[in-house]
């Protein structure tokens, strides 16, 4: 599998790339055709600061932020975020906070009492690492929701999708880089449907091989 890899470089930054592999996948909520390797992203301290850089682009000047949700292990990210946008702009001198909301038994999001202050009535960035489908996003921003938070933008490393509602999403790479990129309910799956095997069970850790 890791033979068809290939390197996807960033339109916007072209010190930025991520690996593609070509094949048939399974995510928690769709099956895809090609698995996003973002671990040289998320796992790099100068990757991660440029795309940390590349987000607060798009917040500096105008988005006054107090914490960031993050998903997906994109926490270096927030981190470098966070002390980007508290150095200029809006931000300039205030303290962010960096949260990652918990997965209780029954699979729902929540934030922990001694997290829920920095959450409630705070100025919300969400950041994920992709954004396929919207499911994680959307259950993501109901949770905001429910603990009082303003959700006031979302940034994904990749993500197949323009906006969720009425927020843009802010992405490094999109479904256009890769132009035969494709998502699928499982039911409606082509390669399902010709009774071709997955190659892989993927996830935001990574992948496990069939």
């Amino acid at each position: 599998m890791e033979g068809r890899s290939q390197e996807l470089v960033s339109r916007i930054n072209s010190e930025l790339s991520i690996d593609i592999i070509p094949g048939h996948f399974a995510t928690n909520h769709s099956h895809i055709n090609y698995y996003i390797d973002m671990t040289n992203i998320k796992c790099s301290h100068k990757m991660a600061k440029l795309v940390a850089e590349q987000f607060a682009n798009n917040y500096s000047a105008s988005t006054l932020v107090d914490t960031i949700v993050c998903l997906d292990g994109t926490e270096m990210i927030a981190a470098f975020l966070a002390d980007n946008l508290a150095q200029n702009g809006v931000n300039n001198g205030e303290n962010i906070n960096i949260v990652t909301p918990e997965f209780n038994s029954n699979g729902q999001m929540i934030f922990r009492d001694n997290i829920q202050k920095m959450v409630w009535k705070k100025n919300i960035i969400l950041l994920v690492a992709s954004a396929t489908t919207g499911k994680t996003i959307n259950r993501s921003l109901e949770c905001i929701q429910y603990y009082n938070g303003k959700t006031r933008g979302i940034s994904a490393i990749f993500s197949a999708a323009d906006r969720i509602g009425d927020i843009d999403i802010n992405c490094i790479f999109k479904k256009d880089d890769i132009t035969d990129y494709r998502t699928y309910a499982a039911h409606e799956c082509p390669e399902c449907i010709a009774k071709k095997k997955l190659d892989a069970i993927v996830n935001s850790y990574g992948y496990s091989k069939l």
